[in-house]
This record gives structure tokens, C-alpha cells and sequence, in this order.
């Protein structure tokens, strides 16, 4: 098998792609940006290390017969937060003075601080000031993506306000590279933002990946910004057009969700307006269909349309029947959010027709950006053949294009490419995975389908739970724990990965992972912490470190992908029926418990949530996976309880993520969602206390499910936003406890008790205080133990205060 293709002499169809992951085949971009925040390189190092990566991935893109390489699609942290600060539209809560550097600003922005000099150790970030807080972080549409939420005002401005895309264009041209460049739409840069004046108005929160709520007083529509917002675009694309650009890709997928016919209407004088620059645009959508939107999509004053025609395939026909004989049409026949290879001859089945309509004018991309998936698999070289075979990374997609474009340009017949590599290699691999013996599990089946229809309940109701809990836990009023995860430090890492090199004895390795254990229970009890956790120092992952031990998942090497900043996760594959073959925590929980006489929480991942964050098999429905997943998790819940564990964590803070675009789609994934969740809690008795946790979304709208799943206990993130995220909660009435966190861990900057105290008053304001639970905002992995020392001490000490004051 090779991973070129040669191309023939003809060359009519254009192929490119929206984007292409910026982290690095081994994750060099993660590396450079903690040196760079712990002061160990300086800025000249890091953009060494930017300009070294971008010319690396323009140098594949090349080499795969793309016409155009990507620009614009690098970033520091986030694409989003790249646009924040080249529209000049950084928050004036920020105080910044003018004399900071860009880079400086932009990490200020990301984190609160712009290095770690400036968290726990010193610098303003101890302050609390509110111009310390990052901005808030959510999920790009339905992916496991985080963006920065811009924020605005009535008062915003906004201004050509940074020379870095102009320079990266320069860059690339300089390396004689053809250049598409790519930018957020107008439209979607303002639908993602946040109204800081007021509520949002009504029309502003459809989008599944959600937007959190506006606060203060007083009204205004984001939408108005608009008019200010478009001459700062069309400043830059003259700016590109006297740069020599061609075409410019302006990325619009909210045109694939339930638009308000506000944001509708806004479409054609914005483009009509953005047109007058002089390049072309190409108009690219994806994660969906365009529905109700085909019309306006096709219709729009711009040269080009993408859209997605792996997710939504069926849209093609109506696209072909609506798009104007000028423009160009690129398809995106490739998936770009999952890691298969792809089946070659269904693919050029679908790509086919429209050749046959639109000859030169059709161009073929992924789906959607490559962020989404792992860079390369030449990396891997111990998966075994028979998966290696099946798999596809950002580098072997692009080589897919190439195939696909010789199949059109030449006009080869599908029986003739039967033997040509790209082809041969697809059909091989489509046939080993539908007779691979590894891939089912007749016995798995035969439980599914004798499972009782009430095996998600809960015998009890909740309020009769809560009494038997509180009888036998005898927690204080403002309950104190954390969301499970402490400091992954250096010596855990480097214990963890003898481990794995065969260096390190089982029995040498757990007596390491006990004794950081000890350290964590021992700083908790002296922290004052009410109910416990071992730590998982253990754990690589939270939903690797379960996949490792299920069968029917499948594991990588290097296949990274960025969730957020330097954040990198290593999805595992599932690519086959999901079952337990044994025990996963029970033996570092119960030793975490013999250590106290405090509660210890058992802590595990949902199955929602396992689902979402791993490249799923694309061979049955996710429903049908995540169930499987589910009984898994059920069988670990009944053994830790058995085991004397009484307070057992399942996280989903995938579950909002999950959610379909359209609205149409929700009451469906909802319901086997919840029912997976409740499969996955609802075998333990009434005294033990099953919480969930749940981050960086937005529930208000699913709160009716949310408080379905039935959970005891539900912790969520709503620092950032300082506790607006509650309120939907509190109008709701929710009936069961939850913990608001009060501090927000992907920041090192440590909060005062102060700041804690008044956010927890302001929780108390909206949920009885009777259910109030206190916690950070997520797991403390990726803190170092000074930072979260100092934090949880001020956390305890707010949550007594609240004590007192009850």
C-alpha cells in the first residue's frame, strides 16, 4: 500500500481543504506554547516553532496534488480568538494599556494570564479584578472543539487591528504555494458571541454547541453590530486581493442550523457587500445540511458554495438543482470528523453526477476542517494490520482527494482502478471490516436484547433517596469536593509510562500510583474537603484510560487531536461490539477509601460521553454503540458499590455536545442518551449517591432531559460566566442537587474566597440553598499543585463562610 497517488496529465477538478490540524504530528505546537507560558522560551521561539509547522502541513497539502494550501487556519490557541483580536474587538474589561504584546493579549484573553509567572506565584492575576477572568469557553458546534466566546457590547467597535494572517499569506506564497485563505463568516463570528448588555434576545439561542447567557442590564442585539463589523472584513479582503489571493473561504455553518429569520435576512446584503472587494469567496458550510437554507446558500452574491456531503449527503440534489451555472460547488466527500478510510467507490458513486453537471467548476474537500482528526498514521506502527488497514489520518485524507481527482479527470472507470492503490486499498479494507470476527459479539447481543425495558429506573424517587443519603452521609450544609481529577505531575507521567515500556514492574507501578493516591487523600483531609477522591493519578485519560480496559476499542499512538489550547486528546477507536471483561477503578477506589473514614467518590465516565470523545465505528448506529457502552459502565457502578463505595460520579459533559443542529433531530438522540445514562446508574440501591458532571455548555434548553437522567448530584461549570450558566437551573426549579462550580480550572490564575463567596450567594439566589453543592469547575489535571492548594483552601473557606451566614 502506498500513500501517493500519481496524477495524469489532465487536471480539471479542483481539490483543497477547509483546514488542516496546526498541533503537529507529535504535538510540537503543545509543547512550545507550555514552554513558552512556563518562561522557558521566549516569543521568538514559539513563532519559530508556528512558522516551522505551517510550512511542514503547506509542504503536505503540496504533495498530495492540492491546488491551494490553507492559510489562516493556524492559531496559537483558537481560531476564534484569532479573529477576536485581528477585528480589534478584545473586551475593554481587560484593561489592557496598549503596552502589552499581541501574543501577550492574546494568551490574556485564552487564560486570564498571559504566562504562569502571573497565576498563583504573583503578578495581578491573584487579584480576582474581573479583568483577569478568560473569556468563556464553549464547544464549536457539535465537536469536542472548545472556541473562546467573543464578548460584546452595544458600544463594540471594531478594526483591522493585526498584520498576522497578511504575514502568514506572505509566508506561504514566499514558499511558492498556491493560497486559499480561510476565515470565520461575519454572520457566524457574531451568532457565536455573547451580548455582555444584557439577556439575549430572544431569537439568539439555537445553536446546539450553546452560547452562554449575556449579563447586566439593559438590552441589545448582537445582530446590530453588523453594519460595524463588515467594513473591517472587506478591509481585509482588499488587503488579500492586493496580496495576489484568488479565492478566500468565508466559513458560515450556522447556515446548517435553526437561523432566526433575522440572521436570514442578513445573509445577502452582507455578501452582496463583502463581494464588492473583488476576490472570490467561496461560502463554506458544514456539520449538517443547509434544509431550509438551501436557496439562500446557493443564491448568495458569492463564487463558490461548500457543503457537507458526508454528514448530509442527501442535500446534493437539491444543491445541484439550485446553484446558479457560474458558480463553483465543493463538495465535501470526505469525512473530516472521523478517522476510516474511506470507501473509494461509494464516494466517487456520490461525486459522479455532479462531475457529469458541473465539469471544472466542481472542487472536492473533506467535509470540514482536518482539526478534527489525527495528523498521520505512517505514525502508527502497532496497531496490527488488519486496523492499521481500515484507517484514515488529515495526511491519508488528503491522498484520498488525489485519488477521487485522477478517478475524474481521467475518466476511469471504477473496475479499472480495481488494482490502482488508493482504490484497491478501499475495497480491502470495506470487506476485512464487514467479516472481521473481531468486529461482533453474538453474546453481547443476546443481553441487549434481554434487557428489561426498566432496567434505566431508579425504584425510588428522588426526594426518598435524598433523605436515605443524607441519614447515612451526614455531609454540612455547602457540601465541599472536587470533580475528581488532581495535579498530573512529572513523576506520575514518567511512572506511567515505564509502566508501559515494560520498565517498570505491575507490582513497582502500583505501589507508585498508591503512593500518590496518599498524597492526594492527605492533602484533601488537611484542605478540609467533606467528600473525597483517589485523584486518578492512574488515569492517562478519562475516556482512554476506560477504553484501554473494554473490549472493542483500539488505541494509537500519536493520533492527537486539540481540544483547546495546548489540550490535546488521544480519541480512542472503537471499532467493534463494546463489553467489560473485568473490573476497571474498584481496586484503586476501595484503597483510596481504607486511607479515610470521609466518603470517597467513585469516579467514572459516562457513556455518552465515551462515545463522543472517540472516533466511533461507522458500521451501526451510535445509539446501538453507546448502549453497549452503557451496560458496561452499569456492571463497574454495581461492583464499586458492592465494594462499599457510596457515592459513585459517571460524567457526561458530552452530553450537550452530542446534540443534533437541528432541533427536529433532539427529542430522538435525547431519548437514547438519557436512557443510556440511566442504564448506566440505575442498578445501585437508594443510600448510594450517583452524581454526574457536566462542563462548558449550555443545558437551558435540555433542561427538561438534564434533570431526566435523575442523577443525585449534578456538578457544572459556571465561573466563567459568573453563574449566569445557573440560572436556566433555577428557573426551572431543578429538583436535584447541584454544585455551580466556583472557580475556573483551565486558568492558573487561584481566586480569592471573596470571589468564590460571591458567586456562591448568587447561586444560592436561584437554588435552595439546601442543594447546594461547592466545587471547581472541572477536573484539576492540568493545575500543579501549588496553584490548586492555595485554590481549594480559599474554596473551603467560602463555602464555611456560607455555613455560617445560613
Amino acid at each position: 500500500m502506498h500513500d501517493t497517488f500519481k496524477f495524469g496529465p489532465t487536471i480539471m477538478t479542483t481539490i483543497h481543504t477547509l483546514g488542516f490540524p496546526r498541533i503537529g504530528k507529535n504535538r510540537e505546537l503543545k509543547f512550545a506554547l507550555e514552554k513558552f507560558w512556563r518562561g522557558e522560551i521566549d516569543a521568538d521561539a514559539l513563532e519559530a516553532t508556528g512558522r516551522e509547522l505551517r510550512a511542514r502541513h503547506w509542504q503536505l497539502q503540496a504533495a498530495a496534488g492540492l491546488d491551494f494550501v490553507a492559510v489562516g487556519d493556524f492559531a496559537y490557541y483558537d481560531q476564534v480568538l484569532n479573529h477576536i483580536q485581528m477585528l480589534g474587538c478584545e473586551p475593554a474589561r481587560f484593561d489592557f494599556t496598549g503596552q502589552e504584546t499581541e501574543l501577550a493579549r492574546y494568551f490574556t484573553l485564552a487564560r486570564g494570564v498571559a504566562s504562569e509567572a502571573k497565576s498563583c506565584c504573583g503578578g495581578h492575576a491573584e487579584t480576582g479584578d474581573q479583568g483577569t477572568w478568560a473569556l468563556e469557553m464553549t464547544k464549536w458546534f457539535d465537536t469536542n472543539y472548545h472556541y473562546l466566546v467573543p464578548e460584546f457590547t452595544a458600544d463594540t467597535a471594531f478594526r483591522l487591528a493585526s498584520e498576522r494572517l497578511f504575514n502568514e499569506v506572505t509566508e506561504a506564497q514566499a514558499l511558492g504555494h498556491q493560497v486559499k485563505v480561510t476565515l470565520v463568516g461575519p454572520l457566524t463570528f457574531l451568532f457565536l458571541g455573547k451580548e455582555k448588555a444584557g439577556r439575549l434576545a430572544a431569537h439568539a439561542s439555537p445553536l446546539p454547541s450553546p452560547l452562554p447567557e449575556g449579563e447586566g442590564e439593559g438590552v441589545f442585539d448582537r445582530l446590530l453590530l453588523l453594519d460595524k463589523l463588515l467594513p473591517v472584513y472587506g478591509e481585509i479582503l482588499a488587503r488579500l486581493k492586493n496580496l495576489g489571493v484568488e479565492w478566500v473561504q468565508m466559513d458560515e455553518p450556522i447556515l446548517c442550523l435553526d437561523l432566526p429569520q433575522a440572521w436570514k435576512a442578513a445573509f445577502e446584503p452582507a455578501y452582496h457587500r463583502l463581494n464588492a472587494a473583488g476576490v472570490k469567496i467561496l461560502l463554506a458550510t458544514y456539520f449538517g445540511a443547509l434544509d431550509d437554507n438551501t436557496v439562500l446558500a446557493c443564491t448568495l452574491p458569492v463564487a463558490g458554495l461548500h457543503i457537507d456531503a458526508v454528514r448530509a449527503p442527501h442535500q446534493l440534489s437539491t444543491v445541484l438543482d439550485r446553484l446558479p451555472h457560474y458558480k463553483v460547488l465543493s463538495l465535501g466527500a470526505i469525512d473530516g470528523r472521523n478517522i476510516w478510510r474511506a470507501d473509494l467507490d461509494q464516494t466517487l458513486a456520490l461525486v459522479a453526477a455532479a462531475h457529469a453537471k458541473l465539469g471544472d467548476r466542481l472542487w472536492i474537500a473533506p467535509s470540514c476542517s482536518l482539526q478534527h482528526v489525527p495528523v498521520d498514521l505512517r505514525s502508527e506502527d502497532k496497531l496490527g494490520a488488519e486496523l492499521h488497514a481500515w484507517l484514515a489520518f488529515a495526511v491519508q485524507k488528503l491522498n484520498e482527494l488525489g485519488a477521487l481527482k485522477l478517478a475524474l479527470d481521467q475518466d476511469i472507470g471504477a473496475a479499472d482502478l480495481a488494482y490502482a492503490n488508493a482504490f484497491g486499498a478501499s475495497r480491502s479494507a470495506a470487506a476485512a471490516r464487514r467479516a472481521s470476527p473481531r468486529v461482533h459479539n453474538p453474546a453481547l447481543a443476546a443481553r441487549l436484547a434481554a434487557l428489561p425495558q426498566d432496567a434505566d429506573r431508579r425504584a425510588t424517587p428522588f426526594k426518598a433517596r435524598q433523605a436515605k443519603q443524607r441519614a447515612r452521609f451526614k455531609l454540612p450544609a455547602f457540601p465541599t469536593t472536587t470533580i475528581g481529577s488532581f495535579p498530573q505531575t512529572k513523576e506520575i507521567r514518567a511512572a506511567r509510562a515505564a509502566f508501559k515500556r515494560g520498565e517498570l514492574s505491575a507490582a513497582d507501578y502500583t505501589e507508585a500510583m498508591h503512593n500518590e493516591i496518599k498524597l492526594a487523600v492527605d492533602k484533601q483531609v488537611s484542605l478540609g474537603l467533606d467528600v473525597l477522591v483517589h485523584g486518578e493519578a492512574e488515569r492517562n485519560d478519562m475516556v482512554e484510560y476506560f477504553g484501554e480496559q473494554l473490549a472493542g476499542f483500539a488505541f494509537t499512538q500519536n493520533g492527537w487531536v486539540q481540544s483547546y489550547g495546548s489540550r490535546c486528546v488521544k480519541p480512542p477507536v472503537i471499532f467493534g461490539d463494546v463489553s467489560r471483561p473485568t473490573p476497571m477503578t474498584v481496586d484503586w477506589t476501595t484503597y483510596a477509601q481504607s486511607l479515610t473514614s470521609l466518603p470517597m467518590k467513585g469516579m467514572l465516565t459516562g457513556p455518552v460521553t465515551i462515545l463522543q470523545w472517540s472516533f466511533v465505528r461507522d458500521d451501526q448506529p451510535r445509539s446501538d454503540t453507546t448502549l453497549q457502552i452503557a451496560l458496561a459502565i452499569r456492571d463497574e457502578v454495581v461492583d464499586l458499590e458492592a465494594a462499599g463505595i457510596g457515592i459513585i460520579q459517571i460524567d457526561e459533559p458530552a452530553i450537550r455536545e452530542g446534540l443534533p443542529l437541528r432541533r427536529g433531530d433532539w427529542q430522538d438522540y435525547l431519548a437514547w442518551a438519557g436512557r443510556a445514562f440511566r442504564i448506566s446508574a440505575s442498578g445501585v440501591r437508594d443510600e448510594t449517591q450517583v452524581h454526574t458532571h457536566m462542563c462548558y455548555s449550555e443545558f437551558n434548553d435540555i433542561l427538561p432531559a438534564i434533570a431526566a437522567l435523575d442523577a443525585d448530584v449534578i456538578t457544572i461549570e459556571t465561573s466563567r460566566s459568573d453563574m449566569e450558566l445557573l440560572r436556566g437551573f433555577g428557573d426551572f426549579k431543578y429538583p436535584n442537587e447541584i454544585g455551580p462550580g466556583v472557580y475556573d480550572i483551565h486558568s492558573p490564575r487561584v481566586p480569592s474566597t471573596e470571589e468564590m463567596t460571591r458567586l456562591l450567594k448568587k447561586a444560592a439566589e436561584v437554588v435552595p440553598p439546601e442543594n447546594l453543592w461547592v466545587n471547581p469547575d472541572c477536573g484539576l489535571k492540568t493545575r500543579a499543585w501549588p496553584e490548586t492548594e492555595a485554590a481549594l483552601a480559599n474554596m473551603v473557606q467560602a463555602a464555611r463562610q456560607m455555613r455560617a451566614a445560613v
